[in-house]
């Protein structure tokens, strides 16, 4: 891990513990993410590596100190946590009969006013993903109908088109 001296925390738990069904999960996790640095977890099923994804972006009920960007997901609004922080899950939900493009669009929901519409610089993000990620070919497919690998590479494009500070990726290789 590097990092420059000044560079922040863009991420932090501390005595972080989760349970499941009154199950524990997580005990006591302390962790420190510098900004700009990339960190992988690495275990076996089961151990609670989504879990903490999970909690960490303010998802799942926990204990113990969460902070994103400086920011506390508990406490601070959905669509403010949402501008810095995206998380690319392991299982995402397709909504039925939505392009792979207009998927990517739900990623620029937290930059919407709530009964607005998307703006040119909106869509630009979202054209400028699909370029990125190469998408073209997929943009216009109905989502549903997409490979694993292919909904993978869209479900990162959606995440990158939130265009978050933090981006937390839940075994983003694993249908690539």
């Amino acid at each position: 891990m590097t990092s420059t001296p000044d560079a922040g925390e863009a991420l932090s738990c501390r005595g972080l513990h989760v349970a499941r069904d009154a199950v524990p999960v997580l005990h006591g996790i302390d962790l420190v993410v510098p900004t700009g640095t990339w960190i992988s977890l690495v275990g076996p099923n089961g151990s609670g590596k989504t879990t903490l994804l999970y909690a960490m972006a303010g998802l799942i009920p926990s204990r113990g100190e969460v902070e994103v960007m400086g920011l506390s997901p508990r406490r601070a609004g959905r669509r403010r946590v949402a501008r810095m922080v995206a998380l690319m899950p392991q299982r995402p939900v397709v909504p039925e009969g939505v392009s792979a493009r207009e998927l990517i669009r739900l990623g620029r929901t937290p930059h919407i006013p709530r009964f607005g519409t998307e703006s040119p610089h909106d869509h630009e993000v979202v054209e400028g993903v699909i370029d990125r990620l190469a998408l073209h070919d997929l943009a216009p497919r109905i989502a549903t109908t997409l490979s694993g690998g292919e909904l993978q590479r869209v479900v990162l494009g959606r995440a990158l088109a939130q265009e978050p500070r933090v981006l937390l990726l839940d075994e983003p290789t694993s249908a690539l």
